[in-house]
């Protein structure tokens, strides 16, 4: 073997242990962005199922006396409310739910986004070492270099891209890490999502229940029934109506709604005489609270859905400082809500079979009242929206105090 042919093969062998020591060859792309953490990547928790409505009592009968008839009626309407604003405390949590899985979702996606790109850029760092693409490495560089500065230099640049490197195939790990809590998130929100559905369709199905037993007995009556018992409701109200205002809690100052309380004020007159059915937020009937919520909405106030909710979320205000616009709840489990009008008065939907109208502030049991603007100001002129003809007419109240349920609808 020649000399000239020893000292080419020694060269090889030399260069081949450098590049072998080296490790990868330098990449001048940059890295994927690390994936956006969502706010929460835990699942939310599941809501506590609300309690099941307590069973009807043993159904009413056209021959029992009216007054006896007349609290039993009471008590079916307070039932039936109560399981209405159940099905509507469900049907809110459930898009809530269908809305917080719709964001995992995405979240998820954008993850498995970045794992790909990640897993490319690895990918592309093993091809680039196996195919020797980029020439020298930068510890091949150092080792013929004559420069010790050049040195220096090509020595930060090889620990620049062993710290790209590592980057990459961490952001590959945290990646995945994220992929798989978002997925087991995701599957959870599934999961309560469905039991939400179902509890909403028991709460549908009760509601169904409690109407038709109202239903039944209400078509029983004689002509001589259903006038004894709106006589009798119609005293219950004006006796309730005439201590309050006795008592002095309402106060007699007269007071302007804000710009957004006329608003919903103006809405809910124009609803008067639509009629009451259970979970409805119009246009052509509405509920209790779906009244009330549409009103805020129409006045570009969102509010919750629920008489419940209402009462827990919104700023309580005495009875005293009442203003049109403000809601006044009722009954011990905030089952029933209405808006107040001014003079003691309040629209509202009262019950099944009923319609929209204006009430006595006093047609039910009274918890107090929350108002949904509370840092607006009174408009100092205001003039009230015409009521329609027989704004007033039919029943006011549709239960009792004797008959609020042992259980709350929640």
């Amino acid at each position: 073997m020649s000399r000239r042919r020893r000292r080419r093969l020694l060269r090889a062998a030399c260069l081949a242990a450098a590049l072998v020591t080296a490790g990868p060859f330098p990449v001048a792309h940059a890295e994927p962005a690390a994936p956006t953490a969502p706010d929460a990547l835990a699942a939310p928790a599941a809501p506590e199922a609300p309690d099941t409505p307590a069973a009807p009592e043993a159904p009413a009968t056209p021959n029992e006396p009216v007054g006896i008839l007349l609290t039993r009626l009471q008590g079916l309407y307070q039932q039936a409310e109560q399981a209405a604003e159940a099905y509507n405390a469900a049907d809110t949590a459930l898009t809530a739910r269908r809305s917080e899985e719709r964001r995992l979702s995405t979240e998820l996606g954008k993850a498995r986004t970045a794992v790909t790109a990640a897993q490319a850029t690895t990918g592309r760092l093993a091809r680039e070492q196996y195919k020797g693409s980029r020439g020298f490495s930068p510890y091949a560089r150092m080792l013929f270099s004559g420069d010790p500065q050049g040195a220096l230099d090509q020595r930060r640049v090889a620990a620049r891209e062993g710290a790209r490197r590592a980057a990459a195939l961490d952001l590959l790990a945290r990646g995945e890490q994220q992929a798989d809590t978002l997925a087991t998130a995701a599957r959870k929100a599934l999961d309560s999502e469905e039991k939400l559905a179902a509890e909403r369709k028991k709460r549908k199905d009760g509601a169904a229940t409690q109407l038709k037993e109202v239903e039944r007995v209400l078509a029983a009556l004689t002509p001589s029934q259903l006038t004894e018992l709106g006589t009798r409701e119609a005293e219950q109200t004006a006796g309730a109506q005439r201590e309050l205002v006795e008592s002095g809690k309402l106060g007699t100052q007269t007071r302007n709604p804000t710009a957004a309380g006329g608003s919903a004020l103006t809405y809910a007159t124009a609803q008067i005489g639509k009629p009451y059915v259970w979970g409805a937020e119009g246009p052509a009937s509405f509920d209790c609270s779906g009244l009330t919520s549409q009103a805020w909405a129409q006045a570009g106030r969102d509010i919750p859905r629920t008489s419940q909710e209402q009462w827990a979320r919104l700023p309580k205000v005495p009875l005293d400082e009442l203003r049109p616009g403000d809601l006044v709840v009722y009954f011990p489990t905030a089952t029933h809500v209405a808006l107040y009008v001014g003079d003691g008065k309040v629209i509202q939907a009262p019950r099944p079979g009923a319609k929209v109208k204006v009430s006595p502030i006093a047609a039910n049991p009274l918890l107090g009242a929350v108002r949904p603007d509370p840092d607006g100001a009174p408009l100092t002129r205001f003039t009230p929206p015409p009521l329609p003809e027989g704004a007033s007419a039919g029943d006011d109240s549709g239960y009792s105090a004797e008959t609020e349920p042992a259980t709350s609808a929640r």
